[in-house]
């Protein structure tokens, strides 16, 4: 098969699936309007640059249309970068400031005003015969680079900062939103290194290689494609924001310590406050909830939340996620140990102690006692 023919097949797939999945995002009811509307329209433009494989034929005699064609892909990485801050925050909305992401399409645009969308139809006939070689053309595959390398490493410091918010305020097992942004920004940055590759080779003397990493570019955008509907049709309620104002232990430490009067009463305070808070989660049980966070415990135990996080993050250097799970994974053995309760599987047990899921209960287990469940059970 032509590759010509083969690259043209798999990119109408793809623009098919894209359009499919952004009218999905558009129509499904859900809470986090504002993240799926950001990744539906991250989709048509992804779309939109994918459709170059075969509409270059309907829309060579309009280079102006060409040349926005080209540049509407700059808004494809403002479009992912929104779209992870409206996952990860729930309290996120688009500000006005957040049109300075519109600064690179419409300069680049601005570039191109003179030479091409102002130029007169004999120029454009001209110009298109050595379109790739134009300085305009090169500006565009640098600052797409630069733009790329800025969004993609933005993205990895929110999803970092995300998840350390998380483990610091939260217990529910859950992180597959962090695994899934993750997941997803990870491959984006490998899908971009094929593609930057390939512009590389599309100015050298490897033509034939050019062409080939064409329909493999073509491939990955398709694969990615269908890995997101999957995602979004088999985990629907997968998002669980966090309040963008939550600080964390560490940034809010230095004024927590200057508020107490010496080392004796801070250290005497500290102890205090452990003694009372290991007593309230042995007592009380607490940790039963599985969506407690540390706001619920703070409230709970009459410590304001802003010291109960320097106080389990910090002084007991633990994430508050981690303290909670070790008295679930404490409560679980218990009853693993129990032969009055023998009957009880591993999975009503994980529901009983506060997980919600079988493979974070294995995975909090195991980090504890070297064990699985099961293991554990079989060797008492």
């Amino acid at each position: 098969m032509d590759r010509i023919i083969l690259l043209q097949g798999i990119a109408r797939i793809s623009v098919f699936v894209s359009l499919l999945m952004a009218f999905f995002l558009l129509t499904v009811k859900t809470e986090n309007k504002l993240a799926n509307r950001l990744f539906a329209w991250f989709f048509i433009v992804s779309a939109i640059d994918l459709s170059g494989f075969f509409v270059i034929a309907y829309i060579q005699d309009y280079l102006d249309l060409m040349i926005f064609r080209w540049t509407i892909c700059l808004l494809a990485m403002p479009l992912f970068y929104l779209y992870v801050l409206s996952v990860c925050y729930s309290d996120f909305k688009l500000k006005w400031k957040h049109l300075l992401h519109l600064l690179p399409i419409i300069l680049v645009n601005l570039v191109f005003l003179p030479r091409l969308y102002l130029a007169s139809d004999a120029d454009m006939k001209l110009l298109s015969g050595d379109l790739e070689h134009m300085p305009e053309i090169y500006l565009i595959q640098i600052l797409i680079e630069f733009q790329y390398v800025f969004y993609i490493v933005s993205a990895f410091l929110i999803l970092k900062k995300y998840r350390e918010i998380y483990l610091e305020n939260y217990t529910n097992p859950s992180t597959s939103t962090y695994k899934y942004l993750f997941q997803m920004t990870t491959v984006f940055l490998i899908a971009h290194c094929l593609v930057a590759l390939k512009n590389v080779l599309r100015y050298s003397d490897y033509r034939q290689i050019f062409l080939w990493l064409n329909v493999v570019v073509g491939s990955v955008a398709l694969f990615i494609t269908c890995w997101l509907v999957m995602k979004a049709l088999n985990h629907p309620e997968l998002f669980r924001g966090i309040n963008s104002k939550i600080q964390l232990t560490k940034d809010i430490l230095p004024e927590v310590e200057e508020k107490t009067e010496s080392k004796k009463v801070q250290d005497d305070a500290i102890s205090s406050q452990i003694s009372r808070l290991k007593q309230y989660m042995a007592e009380r049980e607490p940790f039963l909830d599985p969506s407690l966070t540390i706001q619920e415990l703070a409230n709970q135990i009459d410590i304001p939340v802003r010291d109960l996080s320097v106080l389990i993050n910090h002084h007991m250097d633990q994430h508050f996620f981690d303290f909670v799970n070790e008295y679930r994974i404490q409560k679980a053995m218990g009853i693993l140990k129990d032969q009055s309760r023998s009957q009880l599987t591993v999975l009503e047990i994980l529901y009983e102690v506060g997980f919600n899921s079988k493979s974070s209960f294995n995975t909090s287990f195991k980090k504890h006692t070297n064990l699985t469940p099961t293991a554990y059970r079989n060797a008492l």
